[in-house]
């Protein structure tokens, strides 16, 4: 159980039996009366957000979360297979339920699969992910300019941008909090 001072950002916690992360905090402390906590809530399973506030005697259900290290296997039309390390128990979960980590996801990669009362609700790629360039243009001799950058499809489809050097085939990382170029990789 959780009390309104408590409350802070990234905090998670259950509403009406569903659960609800702070992403946005203030705290005010007015001249009289109570400490008031408005608190900009997402709701973890549907991805709405709304304000609240609330007060300083206010109290609040820990929300039944758990994280388990999945692989991801494989897709199907509609669904994809992700397979619990410890037990081999398998899981699919939506292309809603990825939005976020869909463009670099790639099989055999594991992952952490966050549940909510043992139903999955999300995932997390691990920080840094390698993935090879299928598709870019060739680099001009000459062409050297400072931070010059050029567009890379990866394996999984999606696109980012390289510096100039890098060619078809490579092994490159990406940083999967930003989807961002971090370096080549030596295979």
């Amino acid at each position: 159980m959780y009390l309104a001072s408590d409350l802070r950002k990234g905090l998670k916690f259950e509403i009406d039996g569903e659960p609800y992360i702070i992403v946005d905090f203030e705290f005010k402390k007015p001249g009289k009366g109570q400490s008031l906590y408005k608190c900009k809530l997402k709701n973890m399973i549907t991805g709405s957000q709304f304000e609240r506030t609330y007060r300083s005697g206010d109290k609040f259900e820990k929300a039944d979360l758990e994280e388990q290290e999945m692989e991801y296997l494989y897709a199907t039309k509609d669904s994809f297979c992700f397979m619990n390390t410890s037990n081999y128990e398998q899981i699919f979960l939506t292309r809603d339920q990825l939005e976020d980590v869909i463009d670099l996801l790639k099989e055999n990669t594991v992952c952490t699969v966050l549940l909510h009362n043992q139903k999955p609700i999300g995932v997390t790629l691990p920080n840094f992910i390698n993935l090879t360039i299928t598709k870019t243009e060739p680099w001009a001799k000459g062409d050297t300019a400072t931070g010059s950058t050029k567009p890379a499809t990866l394996e999984t489809g999606f696109e980012v941008q390289v510096p100039p050097f890098v060619d078809e085939g490579q092994m490159v990382k990406i940083d999967t909090r930003t989807k961002t170029y971090v370096e080549r990789v030596n295979a």
